[in-house]
């Protein structure tokens, strides 16, 4: 055993937190871009007070790059809004799943 084996690898994690909204979205979609542009990212929407269409589209922009980039995208805590817009909008399907 080299001391490697079962071990997880540890990936970036951005925690948002507040509003995702068209104000907040451009810059926090700018920081996701960069870091699947060279690595795997955890986000975590724990402490998302409230999302719009704006955050729905910033996730989805997400999966297209982390797609085209061949990355691995994993997210917790979606708000229930977020859920419903996407539910809403009949792209729920390409939410990335939920990881624990």
């Amino acid at each position: 055993m080299t001391g490697h084996e079962g071990a997880k690898m540890m990936m970036p994690k951005i925690l948002l937190q507040g509003a995702l909204d068209m104000n907040t979205v451009p810059a926090l979609f700018a920081i996701g871009l960069k870091h699947l542009a060279n690595e795997n990212l955890q986000v975590d929407f724990s402490r998302v007070e409230s999302a719009d269409s704006a955050a729905v589209g910033m996730l989805l922009g997400w999966v297209r790059a982390a797609q085209r980039g061949k990355r691995e995208l994993r997210v917790t805590g979606l708000p229930d809004d977020l859920r419903s817009l996407a539910t809403l909008y009949g792209v729920a399907d390409l939410l990335p799943p939920q990881s624990e």
